[in-house]
């Protein structure tokens, strides 16, 4: 018996020694968790409980260059509703002129929102929508409703902004006014202007402290942020909508005439190099057309027959020939390591100049031109066309460029056929549309080649931040001879060549035609060809003022491909519409013509006037109206005999003025 309990009392001091091991252990670990650990899950319930939310800056305003609106952040504001925080007073009080507003503003009946109040407030709802997407003017109307007017705590409302970026343009020059957007990852999709200038529109963010609430969602504790957000910077571009509209609907007609798959639009004025217009416009499955991609500034492509200019000006600067140079096309083709280089026109040119051969765009006229001279220096040739930077991009602000590319002797691409193919803009030459026009341009603007510009300047409220200045590629890409021989021959070529079409003796027009087959490569091209119709130039001739190009790729070619019948017409719609729309200005020196006599009779009257005081002043020689102010100053009385000037007056010059004295004038 004594040995069972013995047995039982060792049983109980082994449980009452475990049970006092595991106290020591809980509270050793309350200890801890409270003393040593204690900020961290504190910090972890507050980060569970409450926490920070980013209030995003509005972004800066993108202008055109005359003030209007392309790009602005609207705020948008969501409402809801804790049912919970309201007390009952307020909440019986109001519920029903509340239910009754929010009838009127939204609609469906002021019973049913009355239903919905009282449901939240009976489910203990603390985060009932009521609205979204409102704006400005909407949420101060919300906010001053029954109710809500009482605030976050009092009243229950519970107020979510944030900002939207609208374009008052809709679709016109949408991938050039772009976006920024950022994902979960961090990572920014830049496009644009909105996406190259983003730093300075973006602003610094704000910061917001949230509660967690019921089902995951949190709730604002105050009104108030935090952190305001900074907004960001305003940018004026160089972009007129005024030309961008008349781009754009130029380039869409044309597009939905010849059912084309793409094509772009860039309007550049000619000194300063600032884009007055850029469209880009892609075909959808539906046939319809909207800014799909960056063609003008992303898309490098085999330029075709406006490369000819390049060519010309190179064999011209190195003075291999001139444009009275005779170049036998024969009868419209010729055969080069048995490939054949064929012309347009059947039956060929024959013997022509080589100013000729450019102007009605003879691919053997041209081809032999270059191929004769270089054939054995081949990179004579495609120095000289690196020389005036037509390998290197531009560096635009604007993500997405091109690269351009000049195929080298010694590359892999290079072959027996890559001078004379590239004396024609094929052989695997690549350029872009803005490319070839900042060319063009320099051809236009005497020679200096300026670098395309898309901002002014930056803005905060009337203070400037920052400019951007006309920045200049290169002084003199070739001679002013050639420039001048050049220019004459892009005339030539809406005059009398392939641009003939396009000719209107009131309004003078230069550039150049193209027509470059794309995807030769696939097969069945011969069944279903496929071509870019192009044509770059500069107007007026005499004192360009813009250049541009079109571009457009695949049009139907039942219906036509040809660069003069296709782009063509557009360009010369911008150019004729632009001068049409813009008001001419006749600048005036000044409207006064000065009288040498008449100034010299003021500067009498003047100085006898200033010196008379009370003594009769000197009239002879004076105009009658002169004398007659005078004489009324001093308050002498006068009588009048003749026209003319005074020639002789009964008080001599000099004598006292007494009062009521009177003077005799007489007037010849």
């Amino acid at each position: 018996m004594a040995t069972t309990e013995k047995h039982i009392l060792y049983r109980i001091y082994v449980v009452a020694g475990f049970m006092f091991l595991l106290a020591v252990a809980v509270g050793f670990k309350l200890l801890n968790i409270q003393i040593v650990e204690g900020d961290n899950y504190r910090k972890m319930a507050e980060q569970r409980t409450y926490r920070n939310f980013v209030i995003p800056a509005n972004r800066g305003n993108l202008y055109d260059v005359n003030g209007n609106l392309l790009a602005t952040s609207i705020p948008k504001y969501d409402i809801r509703f804790d049912a919970v925080t309201v007390s009952d007073k307020n909440f019986q009080e109001n519920v029903g002129p509340l239910a009754e507003e929010l009838a009127k503003m939204f609609g469906e009946s002021s019973s049913r929102w009355a239903r919905k109040l009282r449901s939240a407030r009976a489910n203990k709802h603390r985060y009932l929508l009521i609205a979204r997407n409102l704006g400005y003017s909407e949420y101060i109307k919300v906010k001053n409703f029954p109710m809500f007017k009482l605030g976050s705590n009092r009243g229950g409302i519970i107020v979510e902004q944030r900002t939207v970026r609208e374009h008052p343009l809709g679709k016109m020059a949408e991938r050039t006014v772009g976006y920024e957007r950022q994902d979960d990852s961090g990572y920014y999709t830049r496009v644009g202007l909105e996406g190259a200038f983003g730093p300075y529109l973006r602003g610094k963010e704000g910061r917001r402290l949230k509660q967690r609430i019921a089902k995951g969602q949190w709730k604002p504790i105050s009104d108030n942020n935090e952190v305001e957000p900074k907004d960001g910077y305003d940018l004026i571009s160089t972009i007129d909508v005024k030309i961008q509209d008349i781009a754009h609907h130029a380039l869409l007609k044309q597009l939905e005439k010849y059912e084309a798959d793409h094509g772009s639009v860039v309007v550049m004025e000619t000194e300063t190099g600032e884009i007055k217009a850029i469209s880009n416009l892609g075909r959808t499955s539906k046939g319809s057309y909207f800014e799909k991609l960056n063609y003008a500034v992303g898309e490098a492509h085999e330029p075709g027959s406006t490369f000819k200019l390049m060519s010309m000006i190179v064999a011209l600067e190195d003075k291999v020939i001139d444009t009275s140079t005779v170049v036998d096309t024969e009868k419209g083709q010729m055969i080069i390591y048995r490939r054949r280089v064929r012309d347009s026109k059947h039956g060929g040119y024959g013997k022509i100049s080589a100013g000729k051969a450019f102007e009605v765009s003879s691919n053997v006229g041209i081809v032999k031109l270059i191929y004769e001279n270089y054939k054995d220096q081949p990179g004579k040739f495609v120095d000289k066309l690196k020389a005036m930077h037509l390998d290197e991009g531009l560096g635009l602000a604007i993500k997405g460029e091109g690269t351009p590319y000049i195929p080298t002797p010694g590359d892999k691409t290079w072959s027996g056929l890559s001078l004379p193919w590239m004396a024609y803009g094929y052989g695997s030459i690549q350029i872009t549309p803005l490319q070839t026009l900042t060319f063009y341009n320099a051809i236009a603007n005497g020679g200096e080649m300026v670098k395309p510009r898309f901002i002014k300047e930056v803005k905060e409220w009337d203070k400037t931040i920052e400019k951007f200045e006309k920045k200049v590629i290169d002084p003199q890409i070739c001679s002013p001879e050639t420039v001048a021989k050049v220019t004459d021959l892009l005339k030539n070529v809406v005059e009398r060549g392939t641009g003939k079409s396009l000719y209107d003796p009131n309004f003078s027009m230069a550039g150049k035609t193209g027509t470059a087959q794309t995807e030769y490569w696939k097969e069945g091209w011969a069944q279903d060809p496929q071509y870019i119709s192009s044509f770059v130039g500069f107007f007026p001739v005499e004192n360009p003022k813009y250049s541009c190009i079109v571009v457009i790729h695949k049009p139907n070619n039942k219906t036509g491909y040809y660069g003069a019948d296709v782009s063509g017409p557009v360009f010369k719609r911008i150019a004729q519409k632009i001068f049409t729309d813009t008001p001419v200005l006749d600048e005036f020196e000044t409207l006064e013509v000065v009288d040498p006599a008449i100034e010299k009779n003021y500067e009498k009257y003047f100085a006898t006037a200033r010196n008379s005081g009370k003594v009769m002043p000197d009239l002879r020689g004076m105009p009658a109206m002169d004398a007659v102010s005078l004489l009324e100053n001093l308050g002498v009385k006068f009588e009048l005999s003749g026209n003319g000037e005074v020639s002789q007056q009964s008080v001599k010059p000099g004598t006292s003025i007494a009062e009521g004295l009177t003077i005799k004038l007489k007037l010849s």
